[in-house]
């Protein structure tokens, strides 16, 4: 059920001469110093730090060939619909797709990039990896920089709202819980259901980050210094935090649908009770009007003053008989 939004910005127009260091509002290319630095397409090639570049799929077509990574990608963003990595001869190519968490705002899309060990290219139409580039640089400063830190920052750009959703998602569970306990369980049903797709949809986006994590920390073509490989490591650590959390949740859920079901259950036993109590006090007074509702020439009680007073008191007497017995035998 991952659902892929485009949040489209505004046309982006490309700019192959713009100026290092001048603060575009389309500025797309990247070098990582202290911080990410504002540059042109003509410096990436000489570059001595390690680049980064967002382009939209056709000025990757235009403008692949400053790169070098070596491939022939065809970035189909409409196909995009999960987190993946392939290790190529040279170079490291994927997707990143982030899924809708319907219980609370979040920033879903997806995108594809590709990376060798001068840089990485984020090819997306949507914005979303721009958008995700751009926090980093407003938000962190280096005293190591690299291209491992920078993978690292741009990955937890992506999971760092998540922790206060899924404590937000738990707090729902509790208020639901609260909810079938006070006698709300149906209308809980459906909220329940959803919730447990989208659980589900998260398991599936963490375990994809996870393998994403552990790909680029196998480092197979050596791209990474080893020493920064600590990185990888460490979202891979908070990938499997947070998948353990979404895996608890879905217990819960479990328990709660339980929780529910036995709530109707009980409901529905009750009523049934209820039936079996007034069709067993009903009972024997249907028997005793349809004998008498024979009308035999000879029956004394139809001639008796107190025949119609005696069968109204022992009708009574049989109904106050019967809830006197249901009563001690705790069925009502």
């Amino acid at each position: 059920m991952i659902v892929l939004l485009r949040q489209l910005l505004p046309g982006r127009a490309f700019d192959p001469g713009g100026c290092a260091g001048k603060k575009e509002e389309n500025a797309m290319y990247y070098l990582i110093r202290e911080t990410l630095v504002n540059c042109t397409a003509d410096t990436i090639p000489g570059a001595k730090d390690p680049y980064v570049a967002v382009l939209t799929p056709e000025e990757w077509r235009q403008n692949r060939e400053i790169f070098s990574l070596g491939i022939d990608m065809e970035a189909d963003l409409p196909a995009v619909a999960q987190t993946r990595a392939a290790v190529n001869y040279d170079s490291l190519t994927g997707s990143i797709a982030i899924p809708r968490m319907g219980y609370t705002e979040h920033v879903t899309g997806s995108f594809a990039f590709a990376l060798d060990e001068k840089g990485v290219v984020f090819i997306d139409e949507s914005g979303l990896a721009e958008q995700i580039t751009r926090a980093v640089a407003e938000s962190k400063r280096w005293r190591m920089p690299g291209l491992e830190r920078f993978l690292y920052d741009f990955l937890e750009q992506i999971i760092a709202p998540d922790l206060a959703s899924l404590e937000q998602l738990e707090q729902t569970l509790e208020r639901m819980e609260d909810e079938i306990l006070a006698g709300d369980a149906e209308p809980a049903l459906s909220r329940l259901n959803d919730i447990r797709g989208d659980l589900l949809d998260l398991n599936l986006h963490y375990g994809q980050l996870l393998d994403l994590g552990q790909e680029l920390e196998e480092n197979e073509n050596g791209f990474f210094e080893e020493e920064n490989l600590r990185y990888f490591r460490l979202f891979a650590a908070r990938a499997e935090r947070l998948r353990n959390m979404v895996n608890n949740m879905r217990e819960y859920t479990v328990q709660l649908r339980d929780l529910i079901q036995t709530r109707i259950d009980v409901k529905q036993n009750r009523i049934i009770t209820l039936l079996t109590v007034i069709t067993t006090i009903f009972t024997p007074l249907t028997l005793l009007t349809g004998w008498y509702g024979m009308n035999f020439r000879y029956m004394p009680e139809l001639e008796s003053r107190w025949g119609y007073p005696a069968v109204i008191a022992v009708s009574l007497a049989i109904a106050l008989g019967c809830l006197l017995y249901f009563k001690k035998k705790k069925w009502m």
